[in-house]
Order: structure tokens, then sequence, then C-alpha cells
């Protein structure tokens, strides 16, 4: 018998693969943390201090957060109503949690707050020199979440890394003169 006449041996390779099961529970408890995240978004865009009051009619520099707020808080109260009235859906093309996309969470999680507590000092002074925090620290969290997630060129990821936090300081710092 040739190759062409045997019968695939490996016909039910794509049986092995089972999806992770739908969970109805899962998705209300992820609409709940949505509404709760959103809602926490929205309270701090309210209390974004302003530099002088925009007259009536103008836009200040709490609009556009206000108005994402409003957004992401109604687009999470819909996902919360879709999560309860309709069945799961199916997520035959996600897979199983596995053990290292947990750690990776977790430190990605860790990364990100300590990026936060850097970035709350604002600017340091060091030697007689202030010294801009957001740079500094932009930079080490692109850095270290591109090595969480698997990079490891270090010509580009520190390339990759400066020029990105380099875009973001001088459009937002520098340019629009955003606090950051």
């Amino acid at each position: 018998m040739s190759s062409i006449d045997t019968p695939a041996e490996d016909a039910h390779v794509d049986d092995q693969y089972e999806g992770a099961t739908p969970s109805r529970r899962l998705e209300i408890v992820f609409a709940f943390v949505a509404i709760a995240f959103t809602a926490c978004f929205l309270v701090l865009a309210t209390q974004i201090p302003l530099r002088r009051e925009a007259a009536p009619g103008q836009m200040d520099a709490r609009f556009w957060p206000t108005m994402l707020g409003v957004a992401a808080v109604t687009l999470s109260i819909l996902l919360l109503v879709i999560a309860i009235t309709r069945p799961a859906p199916t997520r035959e093309d996600v897979e199983r949690i596995q053990h290292r996309g947990v750690t990776r969470m977790v430190v990605t999680l860790a990364i990100t707050c300590t990026f936060i507590a850097l970035w709350s000092l604002g600017a340091v002074v060091l030697f007689g020199y202030r010294v801009e925090v957001f740079p500094i620290a932009a930079g080490l969290l692109m850095a270290s979440l591109m090595l969480v997630y698997g990079h490891r060129r270090w010509l580009s990821l520190i390339i990759y890394s400066v020029t990105v936090t380099a875009f973001v300081y001088v459009v937002f710092g520098m340019l629009l003169r955003i606090p950051l």
C-alpha cells in the first residue's frame, strides 16, 4: 500500500483541542468588573484639576475624559444586560487558562502598579537637577512588559522603548502641554 491508500492517522488531531467551556457567571462577573472600573474612571475624570475654568459652551480638560467615561459606563451596563439576558457565548477559540498565563498577568499587574506609583511622583530632584519621572518610568514599563511577553532582542527592545516613550513625551508633554 502506498501512503495515499493508508488511512489518515491524524484525522482526529482537531478533536484533541478543546476550547474553554462557556460560562455565564464569568460573563456577568466581567461585566460587573467593567462597570466598577469604568465608574472609577468616570469619577476620576470629573476630578481632573483645571488650570482655568472654561467659558460656557467651551470644552475644558475634563470634557473628553468625562465623555469617554460616560460611554464606557454605558457600554459596561450594556455588557451586563447582554450577559444576563443571552446565553453565554461559546469560547471554543479561547484556550484554557495555563499556569504561565496567570503568572504573566500577575507580573503585568505588578509592573503596571509600580509604573503608576512612580508616575505619581511627577518629578524628583537629584543632585540639584529636576528630573521628570515619566519618561524613565514609561521606558522601563515598556521594556519590562516586552521582556515578560517574550521579546529578547536587546537592541530592538531598547530602541522601541526609547522611541515610543520619546514620542509620547514630546507629543503630550511638550507639544500639547499635558502634565505627565
